[in-house]
């Protein structure tokens, strides 16, 4: 027989997973019976001919649960024939379904008259036979081309699934052997389903899924042309799509587990709802229909799993995507968490939520709250003895934000160790296994000595028991950018060959695939770099000497504030926004910009160039500003609240109406802002790192009408921007653990250069852990400082609290992760706490000082450069632990004459016939030196080694960054390979400046 292709062949291949049977449509004037028996994946055939159109139920399978389950009531509804009773029960039933959604019906069922009516048994607890045959009794069942519609055109649907006569699921088909996809799929829901049949209304079904063999798409509220399929595809290779399937179809997995009878029951239970959200600004209600994505499924089936097999004590880190969902997988995981056992006893007595954003802090309560069964057992500890009572009192999640947490953990108690508990910490960072760590360990573990005797070493002990990471407790992080710190505290340890052990996440969602699946927005497929170009004048007649790099930054700095420089990219902002994303009608029409300032004197700046500047267009739009306190600004103190002409707390709902669509920031709304009108961003602050990915994330956000989002960047290029994402668009790896031993070296050098003695430490903090007051603890610190300047020369003392700052902060971070004591590194740990803050730093004259009072203006342009996608390496990203070298130092000071510093940028270069001599003279002055100065190798040499071996390093950066620009300055390149002159010079100008900015550091 000839292999079927054909949509039919998917339909009967579908059926026959689920029940065994092809479930082909039975023959006309065929009697409406259930069939017998479970099949497949725990389904059974319907027939299609006793579906009632009006009502939207198969009469028949609900006739036969009722019968099943509840018999005297079917029997009073007179289900088997049709009655005004009948008719009356099933218009009550539709009634219910429009005001509360089919899920809710399924969960808590129907009162009519006298009858409490179930419509659905759950999952069924293992020693409960009763509640075992209960569960049996559902009927889940499967009809091909079901004919839906009321009028006469008799459209049908390919698939239908029902669960006890009740709709849940309807499906298109597509094949790609006969050249049509999912996306055919998804246009025909938008085009050939009319939203207002009664099958299709929100909170009818659970979802519509668009299906080919190889992707699976989702829509919880079809809309016509508005509606908005999301993908419910495992990923391949990080990315999009899903992987080959050897036994079958790849998208198998959506009716053969996800839909199998125990799975869907789970995902009802427990994921699926209908939630109703009020509008803070008119006070009305709206619905909106939630079915899991699948890494959401994915990951809290797998941590509940790994959770009842190993119980408390264990930590996972999940990296997931920003805008990928975090909230709601944070909530279905905390709430399923409440139930669960190991070896028959309950693994954790209370979960707490820990955020470090209070606008997610609300999301994420709320969210949890929505689910009614656990909603009596949530607290939000959101003042000092919130946390304690919460937890005597026996409430199961408890959410509180990071900011909060050491403020009310003192009113905590002790006495908890014989209690587990789960910490889910949203966006984890480093801080966490630090002193709020601390603080948790201290408020959950155990209090003091029940005998009230400990030896100091008994309490030295105790010191760093407090920081430890809890035995009694599983840790949960979520984060979307880990950094080493986080990786080491929670990623999954992974030994290897040659004895580093690397560590990974647990569960990965990774920005690659929701970019891929359209999920969240590229930032960087339309990033657009602006270069500036500037020359300077002096205006004194004295050439006096100053500061190169000091010099260098005040002039930078002095240029892009000056008010010409603002207003000329002021106005380039608000014309691109008119003619590049307003006129081109992005999101509707509904887009919005954010201008991401340098500080809040610029952010101020910025605000008043965009508004005078809107004026001067006549333009209807207005901007807002963001930034903390209150400033001086052109003789006036003033608050965002003052500019704005509306309270702070109103700026992020404000800046969605009209007329307002600029917000200029500083700092504020840079993380933790979800914005889906956020269309482009303006950026005019140094960004790198976890920073620059968390900034530009800002945009992200996905909307129905969103195509695509624009950065124009004034201060940064495409290299550092690339960099910062490139760690985070697949997995993150830290490639070993932090080395322990490094803390053994910088003691051995803190205590050799005896600005203090063990014998001192000792009774510092036998005196600080006894109580003592400051006139007992000072004097011993008094002593360490006037040796400190009297017996350290200046070298010494930077190097001296660089190392001390570094073991301090190395120390604080392995302490909750050690598996060992050490009483000599807590002795110095709690001292140096102390000595540091009273320790001078070294006088250092600033040679810089008076320059921008001696130099003007001359003239300002910017140049904008061609729009370039920026591509990133589709590979897993390795990153270094956490150092331990010694921080801080004194770079060389290299001084120079004002007009040398200012007239290099021409002089040096000219007698080469350069096609943009500014532009070759930032190449080689700013770019070079930054990428130098970032390279591994060469970071790696200035900590560790010499300044000779730094050189070498620097050197070998500098011919790579060159051989970089081959492409794009092919000059340059050029005259770096054949001109001995100017690669000296330019290695050592390379050299100079990166070495002195990562002392800076």
């Amino acid at each position: 027989m000839t292999t079927d292709t054909s949509e039919r062949g998917l339909e009967r291949l579908i059926c026959e997973v689920l029940t065994g049977d092809p479930c082909d449509p039975p023959p006309s004037g065929t009697v409406g019976e259930p069939a017998p028996g479970y099949g497949g994946v725990g389904w059974s055939p319907g027939n299609g001919r006793d579906y009632d159109r009006e009502y939207c139920v198969d009469p028949v399978q609900l006739r036969a649960f009722l019968e099943a389950t509840q018999p005297e009531s079917a029997a009073a509804l007179r289900l088997a024939e049709h009655s005004p009773t009948r008719r009356k029960f099933l218009a009550r039933l539709q009634g219910e379904i429009n005001k509360r959604g089919t899920i809710d019906v399924l969960r808590r069922g129907v009162r009519h008259g006298p009858h409490h009516l179930e419509l659905f048994h759950g999952t069924p607890s293992a020693e409960n036979e009763t509640a075992r045959r209960l569960f049996e009794s559902n009927r889940f069942t499967v009809v091909r081309q079901l004919r839906y519609s009321r009028d006469e055109t008799q459209r049908a649907l390919d698939i239908a699934l029902f669960i006890n006569g009740l709709p849940v699921f309807t499906f298109e088909l597509k094949n790609n052997l006969t050249k049509q996809t999912v996306h055919d799929a998804v246009r025909q829901y938008e085009t050939a389903r009319n939203p207002r049949e009664p099958l299709f209304r929100l909170g009818r079904c659970v979802a519509h899924f668009a299906v080919d063999e190889s992707e699976v798409r989702f829509c919880t509220h079809l809309k016509g042309k508005a509606s908005w399929f999301l993908p419910f595809n495992q990923g391949w290779n990080q990315g999009a799509g899903n992987p080959p399937n050897p036994d079958g179809l790849k998208t198998e997995y959506l009716w053969r587990e996800v839909l199998a009878r125990r799975s869907l029951t789970d995902i009802l239970e427990n994921y699926a709802q209908l939630l109703a959200e009020k509008d803070p600004k008119t006070g009305r209600k709206k619905r909106k229909q939630i079915w899991p994505r699948y890494q959401q499924l994915d990951v809290v089936r797998r941590l509940l799993a790994d959770g009842a097999r190993h119980g408390a004590g264990k930590r996972y880190l999940i990296q997931h995507s920003a805008g990928s969902g975090k909230s709601y997988s944070i909530a279905w995981l905390a709430h399923q968490m409440i139930p669960l056992k190991k070896d028959g006893k309950t693994v954790f007595d209370s979960i707490i939520v820990v955020t470090d954003r209070r606008i997610l802090d609300r999301q994420i309560r709320d969210t949890i709250k929505q689910y009614g069964q656990v909603k009596a057992n949530v607290g939000h500890a959101k003042r000092s003895g919130d946390l304690k009572k919460y937890i005597e009192r026996g409430k199961k999640i408890i959410v509180t934000t990071i900011q909060k947490f050491p403020f009310i953990l003192d009113e905590i108690g002790s006495g908890h160790r014989d209690r587990s508990f789960a910490i889910i910490i949203d966006e984890a960072h480093s801080s966490q296994g630090g002193k709020a760590a601390g603080a948790m360990a201290d408020a959950l573990g155990e209090g003091d000595d029940e005998e009230g005797y400990e030896t100091y070493e008994d309490r030295i002990n105790r010191e760093i028991a407090r920081r430890r990471m809890l035995d009694n407790a599983s840790y949960f992080a979520f984060t979307a950018t880990p950094k080493n710190r986080t990786l080491e505290l929670f990623g999954e340890p992974d030994p290897q060959t040659d004895g580093t052990v690397r560590r990974h996440p647990f569960h990965t969602y990774s920005m690659k695939q929701a970019i891929q699946e359209g999920f969240i927005l590229d930032v960087l497929e339309h990033y657009t770099p602006v270069e500036s170009y500037y020359r300077l004048a002096k205006t004194v007649e004295e050439d006096p000497e100053y500061d190169v790099r000091k010099a260098g930054k005040k002039l930078r700095r002095y240029v892009e504030g000056h008010e010409h420089a603002i207003r000329l990219k002021a106005e380039i902002m608000v014309d691109h926004f008119h003619e590049q994303v307003i006129a081109q009608h992005r999101i509707g029409g509904k887009a919005r910009a954010m201008v991401v300032t340098n500080g809040i004197e610029r952010a101020m700046q910025y605000f008043h160039a965009i508004r005078d500047y809107l004026k001067d267009r006549r333009s209807p739009h207005e901007a807002l500003v963001a930034f903390s306190g209150e400033h001086d600004f052109r003789g006036d103190r003033v608050t965002e609240a003052s500019l704005n002409g509306l309270p702070s707390s109103r700026i992020a709902e404000t800046f969605q109406e009209d007329p307002y669509r600029f917000l200029v920031c500083a700092d504020k709304f840079q993380t933790g802002y979800d914005e889906p009108l956020l269309h482009t961003m303006y950026v005019d602050k140094t960004l790198s790192g976890i920073r620059a990915v968390q900034t530009l994330s800002r945009l992200n956000r996905s909307h129905p009408e969103k195509r695509d989002v624009f950065v124009l960047d004034f201060l940064n290029d495409t290299e550092t921007i690339e960099k910062a994402f490139s760690d985070y668009y697949r997995t993150t790896i830290l490639s070993d653990e932090t080395d322990a031993d490094r803390l053994h070296d910088l003691q051995a050098d803190l205590d050799g250069a005896q600005v203090y003695s063990p014998e001192e430490v000792r009774t510092f903090v036998k005196l600080y852990l006894d109580g003592a007051g400051r006139g007992r603890l000072d004097p011993i610190l008094d002593r360490c400082v006037a040796a400190y300047l009297h017996d350290l020369d200046e070298d010494g003392q930077v190097r001296f609290k660089g190392r001390a700052k570094a073991f301090t902060r190395a120390y604080a971070f392995l302490s909750s992760i050690l598996p060992y004591n050490s009483l000599g590194w807590e002795e110095r740990s709690i001292f140096l706490n102390f000595l540091i803050p009273k320790l001078p730093a070294p006088e250092e004259e600033d040679l810089s000082k008076g320059i921008i009072e001696r130099i003007d203006m001359d003239s300002y342009r910017v140049e904008k450069h061609r729009m370039r996608e920026i591509i990133l390496e589709d590979e897993d990203t390795e990153i270094d632990p956490v150092q331990t070298g010694e921080g801080g130092g004194q770079g060389e000071i290299e001084t120079d004459r004002l007009s040398a510093i200012i007239e290099q940028f021409n002089d040096l270069f000219g007698g080469i016939e350069w096609g943009d001599p500014d532009r070759v003279i930032r190449t080689a002055t700013e770019d070079i030196p930054a990428t130098v100065a970032k390279d591994a190798k060469f970071r790696n040499a200035r900590r560790n080694s010499d300044r000779e071996n730094a050189r070498v390093e620097s050197d070998k950066a500098t011919e790579r960054a060159v051989l970089d620009m081959i492409q794009d300055d092919t000059r340059l390149f050029q005259r770096f390979s054949d001109d001995p002159d100017f690669r000296r010079w330019l290695s050592d100008t390379a050299f100079r400046l990166a070495y002195a900015a990562a002392v800076a550091e």
